[in-house]
């Protein structure tokens, strides 16, 4: 029997058919690149509010600012990451920045990229090991965004009148699987 007459028999060509769709639905649905593939993001602090002069300076008429001098946003919060889904390192904090603005931001992060991984505040305890991966969406929580990149420091803008107090953890979670890579407990500075 020859190639030919082989691929025009229909149930081998529908066996071939359903082979590629299912890899081109595992490729899409598990993107198994993303273990692989690394994106830094470098962001800054966000903006600190001036600081008053020193009382040896005399405020000029048109500011009692001085701009050159900055103070550092304040901390609301923070904790550090542990590892949950994949290895995970770095930590968590939540500032005011000066426009009074909240900003959830992850430094020296370090994790595996992966599909459709955001940034959530979250009402649920962080448990280590297999225990802590899928309860943060049990409860309450406030999707941040998608997660910018698998390393490096990352600001997260908070909306308007998010309240604080109804949220004790940050977790690394990916949408797709539900599952979290890493998560942190939120502390409040003493």
């Amino acid at each position: 029997m020859n190639r030919t007459r082989l691929v025009r028999r229909p149930w081998v060509l529908s066996i071939l058919v359903t082979g590629v769709v299912a890899v081109a639905a595992g490729l899409f649905w598990f993107q198994p690149w993303q273990l692989v593939v690394d994106e830094t993001v470098q962001e800054e602090l966000p903006a600190a509010a001036p600081v008053p002069a020193p009382p040896s300076t005399p405020p000029s008429p048109s500011t009692s600012l001085t701009p050159s001098t900055s103070a550092k946003p304040a901390e609301l919060a923070g904790g550090t990451l542990i590892s949950h889904e994949h290895r995970t390192t770095g930590t968590v904090r939540v500032l005011r920045a000066a426009d009074g603005s909240l900003v959830l931001r992850l430094e020296n992060l370090a994790t595996s990229s992966g599909p459709d991984v955001h940034v959530w505040l979250t009402d649920a305890p962080v448990k280590p090991g297999k225990d802590g991966w899928d309860v943060f969406d049990d409860g309450k929580h406030l999707d941040a965004g998608m997660l910018k990149g698998n390393k490096g420091n990352q600001n997260y803008p908070l909306p308007a009148g998010t309240d604080l107090t109804a949220y004790t953890s940050v977790s690394l979670w990916c949408d797709r699987f539900d599952v979290s890579f890493g998560a942190a407990e939120l502390a409040r500075p003493a």
